[in-house]
């Protein structure tokens, strides 16, 4: 059950967490930024001051309780400030994803009603003039970089520092407004609204208390240890509740340190700098670190590959055991050390991964072999189950009850049950308040008992008792044949090789399995480089023969492992496309977290779905696309449908014989 406010030291929102962070230890690191190079740092007494200073200005502008703030921009300590600032007077914060194009922009904060918005540059200032006029309640923006907005009509737009230096010279007419609505704020308050990804509809607006927010950060804080001496980098989008639990949740409650990269482009180098001990990333970016390495290591000299391959094999075999704390044989122990030392930690360090002491990955499944690679290097990764609607947590993995197929057990304070259905339900603290001006889904995904419906389907492993995510509920089905049909499982498992990116798999009511790939430019193209093969676009790369040829031994080589699940070795895939484009968002054919619409791409590559069971040995096709710039325009080829070799399954193995 939840607890109250008391429970918690009286702390019951965030902004009162900020007033004790500010007085406890306002001397500690708040926040970092790196900026032309160089690392700025903010202690928590100084991160008080600012966002003080941001509240009086919003004040002064005329923002009122229960107002909504879009906050659009990329992960910087001004956008953080942002919303605590606007909690501070009692709005509510909407981050939007900066990267959204700007009829996505018009939607969310249409919806919401937001009147103000804090915005980072030029580029988001022209995206919300373009909409504005679409927009009835919207009224004032905030810029935080003035460059190219000289010439803007200001009366309304305003530069971020002057809306706090405003704020300043106006303390005494408004400190006394301000320090009331702080005191106002309690557990039932809304502290942050954040929009579901909309992978089957339009988004809709998940509301979250300060009891839904501070509970799940407390209990997850407790759970892993999470102390105040952490190092996190924050570089995820802050419009997903991931990013806003570990920047302001947990941040907040245990007074860690937040550090925000210069930019998207520097962010591996700025991960190194850090050395962060608590990291959290979705499988993309462990696979896209992971890809990186195997094109530095096809660079490499032949010793040096032999050398990285003899070890990480070794460190497949004993590095988990080793990491959980297992008994394992002296020799293989240092055979593992020298592996650490020579292998292992340089290239842990390398990836910016040598300090961390609790790691996550979650937002998709992960592929077994993903996960097996970083653990086995010693780095204590686990995998969380979670939702927007849940503040994040469902499932957690205990130290030394870490497994690749399963996502842990109920995180503190969250129940669990599996309907007959196999959909997966659970009700906890952090449980949402409701969809933003939705009633009917909020009655049709939380019921009376405050049981949530996560759309999931998995089940209770037998032998540990954890929760096992099969796949998304509606994306589960059967096969022709009434064999259950897992597209998810068997995606992951092609997308642990470097050259495949994505991977969509079909088969609900058919007699196979077929899918779209896409390839991964960057490890294709090196590999392209080294064997002086000329390209001239994406298009070309994903037609050539040799790639075709090498996509086809991946997929061959993942029916051969499904072939030996009983569970799933009907899943095999027996014909594929590689697509001529990369599935993108700004074509709606993935969310802006990076999931797949199904839907969407069955029906936009409709023609090609046919190729794929109709026998064709190639199909000519014409595709809509989105340019970065906004413009639309079309692009034609050919694309051949490859045959796979389907293995035999277990059984039929051993009747064989």
């Amino acid at each position: 059950m939840a607890q109250s406010p008391q429970a918690t030291g009286g702390l019951a929102s965030i902004p009162a967490l900020l007033q004790r962070n500010a007085s406890q230890f306002g001397s500690k690191a708040a926040y970092r930024e790196k900026e032309y190079g160089i690392w700025q740092s903010w202690t928590w007494a100084d991160t008080e001051q600012e966002i003080e200073a941001l509240a009086l200005g919003l004040l002064n502008l005329g923002v009122n309780e229960g107002d909504f703030v879009a906050i659009i921009g990329r992960n910087r300590p001004y956008f953080y400030w942002s919303m605590v600032a606007a909690q501070s007077v009692g709005a509510i914060p909407v981050p939007v994803y900066q990267d959204s194009a700007a009829e996505e922009m018009a939607y969310v904060m249409d919806h919401c009603g937001a009147r103000f918005a804090v915005v980072e540059d030029q580029e988001q200032v022209d995206k919300i003039i373009e909409i504005q006029d679409a927009l009835n309640q919207f009224e004032h923006m905030i810029y935080v970089d003035p460059r190219g907005l000289r010439k803007y009509d200001h009366h309304k737009l305003h530069e971020f520092s002057h809306v706090q230096n405003q704020g300043r010279a106006a303390y005494d007419e408004f400190i006394g407004d301000l320090k009331a609505r702080r005191e106002k704020l309690d557990y039932d308050s809304t502290c942050v609204m954040l929009y579901t990804s909309g992978t089957t509809g339009k988004p809709k607006g998940v509301v979250l208390s300060n009891r839904n927010i501070i509970e799940a950060s407390k209990s997850s804080a407790e759970f892993d240890k999470l102390g105040m001496g952490e190092e996190v980098l924050a570089y995820l989008p802050m419009a997903w509740v991931g990013d806003f639990i570990f920047s302001i949740g947990q941040a907040y409650w245990t007074g860690f340190c937040v550090n925000c990269p210069e930019s998207a482009d520097t962010m591996m180098t700025d991960l190194r700098e850090i050395g962060p001990t608590y990291y959290f990333a979705p499988p993309r970016v462990f696979e896209t670190q992971l890809t990186n390495v195997m094109i530095r290591m096809e660079d490499a000299g032949r010793f040096k590959q032999w050398l990285f391959h003899k070890f990480m094999a070794h460190a497949r075999k004993v590095g988990p055991a080793i990491l959980d704390g297992k008994p394992v044989g002296g020799l293989d122990r240092l055979k593992y050390l020298l592996g650490k030392l020579f292998i292992f930690g340089p290239l842990k360090d390398t990836l910016g991964l040598g300090r961390v002491r609790v790691g996550y990955t979650a937002g998709e499944a992960i592929g077994p072999e993903i996960f097996d690679f970083y653990r086995s290097l010693g780095i204590n990764l686990k995998q969380l189950y979670g939702q927007t609607e849940a503040s994040v947590f469902i499932t957690l993995q205990p130290d030394g009850e870490v497994r690749s197929d399963t996502v842990g057990v109920a995180a503190p304070g969250v129940e669990l049950r599996i309907a007959e259905s196999g959909e997966v339900f659970y009700r906890s603290p952090g449980t949402f308040e409701e969809y933003y001006k939705n009633p009917e889904s909020t009655a049709s995904t939380k019921d009376e008992e405050g049981w949530v419906a996560t759309g999931d389907a998995g089940f209770f492993d037998d032998e540990t008792g954890h929760l096992r995510i099969i796949d998304r509920a509606k994306d589960v089905g059967k096969m022709a044949d009434g064999a259950m049909f897992a597209p998810k499982y068997v995606e992951n498992k092609l997308k642990f090789y470097p050259n495949i990116l994505e991977a969509v798999v079909f088969g609900n009511q058919r007699d196979e399995c077929t899918a779209f790939i896409n390839i991964d430019l960057n490890a294709v193209g090196n590999w392209a480089e080294r064997n002086n093969i000329g390209y001239a676009s994406y298009q070309e790369l994903a037609g050539n023969p040799q790639v075709l040829g090498t996509i086809k031994s991946h997929v061959e080589e993942v029916n051969r492992s499904l072939a030996d699940d009983p569970m799933l070795a009907h899943c095999q895939v027996h014909r594929f496309i590689v697509l001529h484009k990369e599935l993108d968002a700004d074509d709606g054919e993935m969310t802006r977290t990076r999931k797949v619409r199904r839907g969407v791409i069955s029906d936009k590559f409709e023609d090609l779905l046919g190729a794929l069971y109709d026998g064709s040995d190639e199909i000519f096709t014409t595709t809509e696309v989105t340019y970065e710039d906004g413009r639309k325009g079309s692009i034609s080829a050919t694309l051949k449908v490859v045959s796979a070799e389907v293995s035999m399954q277990q059984d039929q193995k051993v009747a064989a014989e």
